[in-house]
């Protein structure tokens, strides 16, 4: 049976409640549910990994942390970043991890590279990068053989909360957004381009985007 690539725009939305959807759909989802990629932004907060290291909060203040089960170190996600959560079978797909960490990298680059903004990954440190200053971070759980959790691009934000912490446990790492390189970025444009580009290197066609929960 031929499944398609569900994409949903959720607009901004709390972030624990999200990971509950997360959580819950990757518990419950059997062989023939269709693979699902949810775009969305979310209010201001600092998430922890599972290896994160207190000492690379430096000083949250009024942004709230949270400890969540993805791998990786600290990060923060605020309004005019988009957030890709991939809700994958792996196991469906015949990939590994790191095949779609892979992914997710080649498809960041590539709707970069739709804005004249030239990235790379590097293999030692997940994420995509300009000019050694990181543009896009990477954070994945899998359970059931299906991924969740997944990436967030900085489009058009305020960076100054990355100083409050060391991002990704590395200090003295610089974060960009695309707006900072190309001033006519456009979120919504992003979204779609980035939408089809993760639908490609996953090997589905590109993807209507469903507005909500419908």
């Amino acid at each position: 049976m031929e499944l398609n690539l569900i994409c949903r725009d959720l607009g901004v939305v709390d972030y624990a409640e999200t990971w509950e959807q997360m959580k819950s759909f990757t518990q419950t989802r059997s062989k023939d549910d269709a693979d699902e990629i949810w775009l969305l932004e979310h209010p201001p907060l600092f998430t922890q990994g599972q290896a994160g290291k207190e000492e690379h909060l430096l000083a949250p203040g009024d942004i709230p942390v949270v400890q969540v089960d993805r791998g990786g170190q600290v990060t923060y996600h605020g309004p005019g970043q988009l957030v890709a959560y991939v809700l994958i079978d792996l196991k469906r797909l015949k990939i590994g991890v790191r095949d779609l960490v892979s992914a997710l990298e080649n498809a960041i680059v590539s709707t970069l590279t739709m804005h004249a903004i030239e990235a790379y990954a590097k293999p030692d440190a997940p994420g995509v990068y300009v000019n050694e200053n990181k543009i896009a971070s990477l954070g994945l759980r899998v359970r059931r053989g299906c991924s969740f959790h997944g990436l967030a691009l900085n489009v058009d934000m305020d960076l100054t909360p990355f100083n409050r912490i060391n991002p990704c446990g590395y200090q003295g790492l610089q974060m960009v957004d695309m707006a900072r390189l190309n001033k006519d970025v456009m979120l919504s444009n992003v979204k779609v381009q980035l939408a089809n580009q993760l639908a490609e290197q996953l090997g589905y066609s590109y993807p209507a985007i469903q507005q909500g929960w419908k």
